[in-house]
């Protein structure tokens, strides 16, 4: 049976975003379930057990996106945080079998609403490809494009790969840029199956999925 959880009232999210511009904000708590002792950032930091908590078992963001590490420094896994709560580490990991840790985490500066990416079956923009545009794809094998993505092209926003379709499994962060090769993107093989924006609420009130 699913357990139910709803934040406490003082962790609710506010109706109306900041309009002046980026606003950052996300607390980690040591403990699941926003048990223990907390710490609240406003930017980056490439280790999140130097100084107030030992380890990450909750968290709430308040303003986003934020992107989190498995390991120091922004390596290894990434865990892409929109503004919602995250009381387990399996409300964020989207299945990742990973080892349950979050060591690192910073924002992602998303510049505006527009969204535009390319995926390439070929290493260097070679072989077949898909563009999305101003969507999500839950499925690419749905829409003709196979389980291989060995480049990207991010032309517009922030997008986020997994490599199982329904957004499951390990997840990969495309900021603005290229990648020409899928290491650029700390993945050990091209396989990528599902796709989505990564949106913010400056632009989109709800985020890209509904808070239940």
């Amino acid at each position: 049976m699913t357990e139910q959880y709803s934040p406490p009232e003082e962790m609710a999210t506010p109706e109306s975003p900041d309009e002046t511009g980026p606003n950052y904000k996300v607390t980690l708590y040591e403990l699941e379930n926003f048990q223990g002792r907390k710490w609240e950032l406003t930017d980056e930091s490439p280790n999140v057990t130097e100084k107030a908590i030992d380890k990450v078992g909750s968290i709430h963001v308040e303003a986003g996106p934020w992107v989190g590490f498995e390991r120091q420094a922004f390596g290894g896994a990434q865990f892409v945080l929109e503004v919602g709560a995250f009381p387990r580490w399996d409300s964020w990991s989207n299945g990742h079998a990973g080892g349950g840790t979050l060591l690192s985490i910073r924002p992602l500066l998303i510049d505006g609403a527009d969204h535009k990416i390319h995926l390439f079956e070929g290493a260097g923009y070679g072989g077949r490809k898909m563009e999305i545009v101003e969507d999500d794809v839950p499925s690419l094998w749905a829409h003709g494009f196979h389980d291989r993505v060995a480049s990207v092209k991010a032309l517009h926003g922030i997008w986020v790969g997994y490599e199982f379709p329904g957004y499951r499994g390990r997840q990969y962060v495309f900021e603005k840029g290229e990648y020409r090769h899928w290491n650029e993107w700390d993945a050990s093989q091209p396989l990528m199956q599902s796709m989505r924006r990564v949106r913010d609420k400056q632009w989109h009130k709800r985020g890209c999925f509904e808070e239940s």
